[in-house]
């Protein structure tokens, strides 16, 4: 199983990838909502979505909200640079929405867990 990361900022992106694959997991990357759905077209054994928020052109919500209207239900983790607001962390179909601070290695490590576990 593969997690999709998709960040515009590639040594963000590849820092969180980094963090995923040291819990044994295997990553894709993408740079932007055009490059995940080419990746989810590609690659049938996808697991979960990890999304940077702020992406210029389609950004992490406007991507989930185009995926569950596919019916596309892979949980979806959106990572923030802001303190997310409760009415974004209570989106509709997404699993969690994490800032990126000095704790998103913990939590995030926290919430793929759960997110992974059946």
């Amino acid at each position: 199983m593969h997690i999709l990361v998709i960040d515009d900022d590639p040594l963000a992106g590849e820092m969180t990838a980094a963090v995923i694959e040291s819990l044994g997991y295997e990553t894709l990357l993408a740079s932007d909502a055009v490059d995940a759905m080419e990746q989810l077209d590609t690659h049938d054994d996808i697991g979960l979505i990890v999304s940077d928020h702020f992406m210029p052109l389609i950004s992490g919500v406007e991507l989930l909200h185009t995926l569950r209207e596919q019916n596309v239900t892979l949980p979806f983790i959106l990572l923030s640079g802001e303190n997310p607001s409760a009415a974004l962390a209570q989106t509709p179909g997404l699993t969690a929405c994490l800032q990126k601070d000095a704790d998103m290695e913990e939590v995030l490590t926290h919430t793929l867990r759960q997110a992974l576990t059946p």
